[in-house]
């Protein structure tokens, strides 16, 4: 099993941005839904991660897809499709509107389901064969502004052990 690690070290005037990847890492995993995708991260922002203005996007998003698509959004499209999504956050201001917007999802049935956990200060997002894990936020200023090392992975093993651990964490215990 070939296992492939990439790691970004970004920045503002960097034109290095883990957004395209978590955009890119996420479009393709609605291409082939099903198994569990994990965010986990203090901080979440409902950051526009893909410019569907032109329709490009509307074979993966459906045609009722907004022109900016936010990861709120494209999380939803992955629970409405088959994937189970998990979110582990904190309440607090900063996430509440990416909250909400969730919470009226959650409320359909659909397989979303969302921790809150105040002592959580991991930043990663993790699906079936993939994971992204570093100093980085999921906020606007984690994926444009700050200077942050995040760290790409497409390694079956570690994607599979990092779902069993947060499994173990927030559904075994019911956080």
């Amino acid at each position: 099993m070939t296992v492939l690690r990439r790691t970004l070290r970004t920045n503002a005037r960097s034109a290095l941005r883990a957004d395209s990847l978590i955009r890119t890492a996420l479009l393709a995993q609605l291409a082939d839904p099903g198994g569990e995708v994990w965010l986990v991260s203090a901080w979440i922002s409902d950051v526009d991660l893909v410019d569907n203005s032109d329709g490009s996007f509307d074979f993966l998003l459906g045609e009722d897809t907004p022109p900016r698509c936010r990861l709120s959004d494209l999380l939803i499209r992955l629970a409405r499709n088959g994937t189970a999504v998990r979110v582990v956050t904190q309440k607090v201001p900063a996430n509440a509107v990416f909250l909400e917007r969730l919470a009226l999802a959650e409320s359909t049935g659909m397989d979303l389901q969302v921790f809150l956990d105040e002592n959580i200060h991991e930043k990663s997002l993790v699906g079936p064969g993939w994971m992204f894990s570093g100093s980085m936020n999921f906020t606007r200023n984690g994926l444009a502004r700050n200077k942050e090392s995040i760290t790409y992975t497409l390694d079956e093993q570690a994607a599979a052990q990092a779902v069993m651990d947060y499994q173990h964490e927030w559904t075994a215990s019911g956080v």
